[in-house]
């Protein structure tokens, strides 16, 4: 299969990489075009713009957007919509949020294009050598690509889970699943660390990751991290939230389902981000006001 691959970040370069190892022609294009060159040394296919990208393909033509969410998915899609004929297929492979996936399919709808939604998990690591997929989009063009995408995925890590839009809010949930595990783990070897012994966590992590109830690629990659760094000093302790969550919580907050693990793992990678908080001042505050409790003052 012949497909152009819009984005080659560090998840488009390796899905890019291991498309071409499967055999499919791949035509890449990158709005750096240091990318594309690095690409072509590779042995595949390079495009300067969308419009040669879109050129170098046969119709009815297979567009994969890696690119991230919101602006830059707009910005593509945009300018797509004048190269790109009926019968088309674009594919949003980004976390991109569910209901902008809706309303971009019924807009390129209008003009035949067809949209499917790919909620794509592995990190790099899985994009290069064998990915987890859920694909939202009609049946009918699941069908043109299912060989292909059964190529890049790993055993039993793929799935048509609904209609346009259903891809990517599978993937919503599944990183707001994955917003509570870390944190459980984060917890967990906390306790360790404030813990009357003197624990080696890359060890414990080890053990934990071989036969133990919650073994799993999260725990691989805990006991990676700290055989890198065995007390992570070389780490502040800021995470960001990139959006899923957050729409995890909202789906959640509207459908009346209780997440409080999921609500409680996107608080705290919020209160990460601060260096002090003016509800902690109040807080402090008013400790000191009814009990006298002491109180840290600011340095400046």
């Amino acid at each position: 299969m012949k497909i152009g691959l819009v984005g080659l970040g560090k998840m488009g370069y390796a899905l890019a990489l291991n498309m071409h190892e499967k055999g499919h022609v791949v035509v890449g294009y990158n709005r750096s075009y240091d990318k594309v060159e690095a690409i072509k040394k590779e042995g595949l296919s390079g495009a300067r713009s969308l419009e040669e990208l879109v050129n170098q393909l046969e119709k009815p033509r297979i567009i994969w957007m890696m690119v991230p969410a919101g602006d830059p998915v707009e910005g593509v899609i945009l300018e797509l919509k004048s190269l790109l004929d009926s019968g088309d297929i674009l594919i949003d492979g980004g976390n991109s949020n569910y209901k902008d996936t809706l309303r971009r399919g019924e807009e390129l709808q209008t003009l035949g294009i067809h949209l499917m939604d790919i909620g794509t998990s592995g990190g790099i690591e899985g994009a290069r050598h064998g990915a987890c997929m859920m694909v939202g989009g009609s049946k009918k063009d699941y069908q043109k690509i299912e060989g292909m995408l059964q190529d890049v995925c790993t055993e039993d890590g793929l799935a048509h889970v609904g209609p346009g839009g259903a891809g990517h809010y599978v993937k919503m949930i599944h990183n707001g699943i994955e917003y509570g595990m870390m944190q459980a783990i984060g917890e967990g070897f906390e306790i360790l660390k404030a813990s009357p012994f003197d624990v080696d966590y890359g060890q414990v992590a080890q053990v934990w990751r071989h036969g133990s109830v919650i073994r799993g690629w999260l725990m691989d990659l805990t006991h990676q991290a700290f055989m890198e760094d065995p007390e992570l000093s070389s780490i502040k302790g800021v995470v960001h939230a990139s959006g899923e969550g957050l729409w995890s919580v909202q789906e959640a907050l509207d459908l009346s389902v209780p997440v409080p693990v999921i609500s409680a793992s996107l608080f705290t990678r919020y209160r990460s981000q601060q260096q002090d908080t003016f509800s902690g001042k109040v807080v402090a505050g008013l400790r000191n006001q009814f009990g006298g409790h002491a109180t840290i003052k600011d340095e400046f």
